[in-house]
């Protein structure tokens, strides 16, 4: 069973973060080094890729900006 931040249910997702992933390591090096840039801490950024925790919109917006995806590419990387 999987938990959201406030203690509710959710339901986990087969989502595969490989391109996001590649994305942040070409842009900062590494998870940890992108989580000094983010308002989330690494650990954080760990239990989104690998599915433990969703991704908010808020999230979605950040990382896309951080990361310089353009919202017609949202889909490839958020949701693949």
């Amino acid at each position: 069973m999987v938990f959201d931040k406030e203690g509710g249910e959710i339901v986990a997702t087969d989502y595969k973060y490989n391109k996001l992933r590649g994305r942040i390591v070409e842009k900062y090096g590494s998870l940890s080094a992108f989580s000094e840039h983010t308002s989330i801490s690494r650990v954080s950024i760990s239990n989104k890729m690998t599915g433990k925790w969703g991704f908010s919109q808020e999230d979605i917006e950040e990382w896309a900006r951080l990361l310089d995806i353009d919202p017609e590419d949202y889909g490839s990387y958020f949701f693949a």
